[in-house]
């Protein structure tokens, strides 16, 4: 019975147990007891961001268990019959004073919504929570209070403990699941820090047990700095962290080396597990770390000591600059899901583009109504869910005046909703992807790509959002001995422009500042104020459009190989041009860093002069011929060993995979199928090929494997059909083609895999007819170049125009490399820019168009 101290008393007279159980007889078959295995969302409605907070509370269907806010749940009853609900709701109030004039003690609820959190603008020593919960039975809305244990059925009571008591649906149930969500620490709002003067320094630190200098973390109550646990690696610290917590029971700890102004590593020993710690800057400033002047560097933090006019965080984040927070429709944060802003800054950018809005929360009604039985896990639904939630304004709204919050604190406060989270739609993009489902930063532009080939799969019927960024690229490919050239074309959705480092128009203040730096860093000073470089726009846009060289180039001019050169052009420009600044690129470590760079970004931008002219008079075009297939002289033996003739691989980019810990087997195929390109040029297949289920296994080469089955096919032996091999047609397939395109280009190139690309570009459309638009592109981590157009026979969906542009957004990021760091977005509304800092919306006042990483730009009308 100690439950009973969870719920509000029930509002209604009480009935007898047998009228309880008489009335629920006829529903009994519906109500579920929720097993292993199935999501209970009791903390946010599948349509809105409705919560037990909201002044509806939340109603959670016992079949499904999905929640609904109050103008949903009626659409669900109708649409599945489903007439028995729990109802959550939490009531926030004034405490009651006690008999010597304070305060009495805050109640703890907290066993009946493990996942909500608590209001941080409320005052915890004047109110507190009180929850309250009731079965809800449709259409009469007949009430049941809860808990009524002796009175309800047993099913019932048993459905009603097991969905009070579950667990957040957005935990991973995968045990090989690479990341579970971090959770708040128990501890973080009520830990206790010792005022003993102890003050970290920037740099230096040594485990105070041992000499160790790698893995140490600053316990957050005494500010000791101790080495973690060991590794089976021989990796790791001599566990003196975990000892000091056994011995004087201080649970937080945070890794010295991940602090920065977006947040640090911490772990909680009691809890056995990382956490997240909302407080953490206050807790950090109390040993004297300012998370603000902290950045991650490769041997742990260090101060920057720079000027607030140069630091990166500080200027694109515009801080030191009083901002005027902006409400109403389209002015909504995003709550931070930890290392979330690279969704919420493209999110923002995108449905501020008519196109999406209109697609999505103006056709919402539509889509709401036509939603599957599941919501949470259609795209449609949760894009128009999240553009309704950051259009409407129903989660943007000033504070309310003061004499208005004390009228309404009298009574019951009604927590204000200013801004939303994010956590069903990414739990839903993210879901099979190994990096996104995780709980690190991610890169923008990688997630803008995921997101773009998402909305072409789930399009609603002929429309598709997504196709204002789409356009065609005409690439020029020249053999150099025979001058001759080959036309093609492909579909893409941004422009990547390239730095011109070489173009920086301060270069003698760049080399004085390497020195100073160098200096310093011998010296153990602190480095000297930033010098960034400056680089032109002009020049990055002139490296767009130099020719670039051809690896490994086939000329069927010459029907050898030779030197050729490639130019690109467009073919057709899109209504919303989205720029990205190539700012990445990998250390010697292997880890993406960043070039940190001005750009002079135009606010008008004109690039007419990079129309595509395609064959020019007086050139002439490569032929129409393949490179031979040379069979071996015994098939039958080469049938017996596809591989007897090992392929030219770069053993030396295998091995710098290998080293960096991906199997050997994925290291061998990714160096193949870039070309020996390099290493960085592999780096980047592997990422976009982990989740395969074949990724480690070992390299099959489709051109030998295809030779042998035609070579056996002639023997009788197996191939009676010709059919490809299966692997070469998932290759192709896992490139963006279709299926029976794929299996018409390999039988036309005698199962060769080059040959069958360059046969699917000569023959745009298909003999056959196209296969569901689901499969149609998949591009989720594929650079430009290979994204492909589609075989469809309606042909590539582009809408052409002018190529003048003014700019409207941009994305910025903070940080040394797209594993780390922080996203904001940058939005132009009504004449006025916008910054969009997760939850926070302000005014901008000085906005920092020169260090963005995307921008977005519109099509000027003709």
């Amino acid at each position: 019975m100690q439950r009973a101290a969870l719920f509000g008393s029930g509002r209604d007279a009480p009935m007898a147990a047998g009228d309880l159980g008489e009335l629920l007889v006829p529903y009994m078959p519906t109500i579920r007891v929720p097993k292993s295995g199935d999501r209970v969302y009791k903390t946010e409605c599948a349509f809105s961001y409705e919560s037990p907070d909201s002044e509806g509370g939340l109603y959670v269907c016992m079949n499904t268990f999905l929640g609904f806010g109050r103008e949903h749940v009626e659409r669900h009853y109708r649409k599945t019959g489903q007439s028995v609900y729990m109802h959550l709701k939490r009531h926030v109030i004034e405490k009651v004073p006690g008999a010597s004039g304070g305060a009495l003690p805050k109640r703890r609820n907290a066993v009946l919504f493990l996942d909500l959190e608590t209001n941080g603008d409320l005052n915890n020593d004047d109110f507190e929570y009180e929850d309250e919960a009731k079965l809800v039975i449709f259409p009469d809305h007949y009430e049941i209070p809860l808990p009524n244990i002796e009175e309800l059925p047993a099913l019932v009571t048993i459905a009603c403990d097991a969905v009070l008591s579950s667990k957040s649906p957005y935990r991973k149930q995968d045990p090989d699941s690479w990341e579970e969500e971090l959770q708040v620490s128990k501890h973080a709002k009520t830990l206790v820090q010792i005022d003993n003067g102890v003050r970290i320094p920037p740099s230096g630190w040594k485990c105070s047990k041992c000499d160790l200098r790698e893995n140490l973390w600053l316990n957050l109550t005494d500010g000791s700095v101790l080495c973690g646990k060991w590794f089976f690696d021989g990796s790791g610290g001599n566990g003196h962290a975990l000892g000091h917590y056994k011995e004087m029971g201080y649970p937080l700890a945070v890794k010295l080396g991940t602090i920065t102004p977006d947040g640090a590593d911490v772990y909680s020993f009691d809890e056995e597990d990382a956490v997240l710690d909302p407080h953490i800057a206050k807790h950090l400033a109390h040993f004297g770390i300012d998370m603000l002047q902290m950045h991650v560097t490769e041997n742990g933090l260090r101060d920057n000591n720079i000027k607030p006019r140069v630091s990166e965080w500080e200027v694109i984040q515009e801080s030191g600059v009083k901002l005027k927070p902006m409400y109403g429709p389209g002015y909504t944060g995003m709550k931070n899901l930890g290392n979330s802003c690279y969704l919420s800054a493209v999110m923002q950018a995108i449905f501020s583009i008519p196109e999406f809005q209109r697609a999505y929360v103006g056709n919402l009604p539509r889509i709401f109504d036509y939603s599957p039985l599941d919501p949470t896990q259609d795209f449609n639904t949760q894009m128009a869910k999240l553009g309704h939630g950051l259009l409407s304004g129903q989660y943007s709204k000033p504070p309310m005046k003061s004499e208005l919050i004390e009228q309404v604190m009298k009574e019951e406060h009604k927590p204000q909703h200013n801004g939303i989270s994010p956590r069903m739609f990414k739990a839903f993009v993210s879901k099979g992807h190994p990096e996104f489902s995780s709980n690190r930063q991610q890169d923008a532009q990688e997630f803008f790509l995921h997101l773009i080939n998402l909305a072409e799969r789930n399009r609603i019927g002929s429309e598709n959002p997504s196709d204002v960024f789409r356009f065609l690229v005409e690439e020029r490919i020249q053999c150099c001995q025979s001058r001759k050239v080959r036309y093609t074309e492909r579909v893409d959705y941004l422009m990547q422009l390239p730095l011109a480092m070489e173009a920086a128009t301060n270069k003698d203040e760049l080399i004085a500042y390497e020195l100073k730096r160098r200096e310093a860093e011998a010296a153990r000073r602190p480095p000297p104020e930033l010098v960034r470089a400056k680089i032109p726009f002009s020049a990055c846009l002139q490296a767009f459009s130099e020719p670039e060289n051809v690896e490994d180039f086939w000329s069927s001019a010459l029907q050898a190989k030779s030197a050729g050169v490639k130019t690109s052009r467009f073919a057709s420009f899109p209504e919303y041009l989205v720029v990205q600044i190539k700012k990445f690129t990998f250390g010697l470590d292997w880890i993406p860093q960043k070039l940190d760079v001005s750009v002079d970004m135009p606010d008008l931008l004109d690039i007419n002069h990079l129309r595509a002219t395609g064959l020019q008079p007086g050139e002439e075009e490569l032929p129409d011929i393949t490179p031979p297939i040379i069979i071996p002289d015994d098939p039958k033996d080469r049938m017996m060993n596809h591989w007897m003739e090992p392929p030219d691989i770069d053993e030396s980019s295998v091995m710098q995979l290998a080293e960096m810990g991906f199997p050997l087997e994925a290291c061998r195929k990714a160096v193949y199928y870039t070309g020996n390109m390099g290493a960085e040029v592999a780096f980047n297949w592997i990422i976009a090929h982990m989740e395969e289920p074949d990724f480690a296994e070992p390299l099959a080469i489709p051109g030998y494997a295809g030779v042998a089955s035609a070579g056996a096919a002639g023997l009788g032996a197996i191939g009676l059909d010709n059919q490809p091999p299966e692997e070469t047609v998932a290759l192709i397939t896992s490139m963006g083609f279709q299926r029976n395109v794929a299996i018409l280009a390999l039988k036309a190139a005698n199962n060769n895999l080059e040959h069958a690309l360059d046969w699917i570009f000569s023959h745009p459309e298909p003999e056959e007819e196209s296969e569901s638009a689901s499969d149609v592109m998949d591009m989720e981590n594929n650079a430009n170049a290979n994204i492909l157009a589609e075989a469809g026979s309606e042909g590539p969906r582009i809408k052409d125009g002018s190529g003048r542009y003014e700019l409207f957004g941009f994305i910025s990021h903070m940080g040394t490399s797209t594993m780390s760091g922080h996203y904001v977005c940058h939005l132009k509304k009504e004449g006025r820019w916008v910054i969009y800092n997760d939850l926070k919306v302000c005014a901008s006042e000085r906005p920092p168009r020169d260090l963005g990483y995307i921008y977005f730009y519109r099509r000027i009308p003709s």
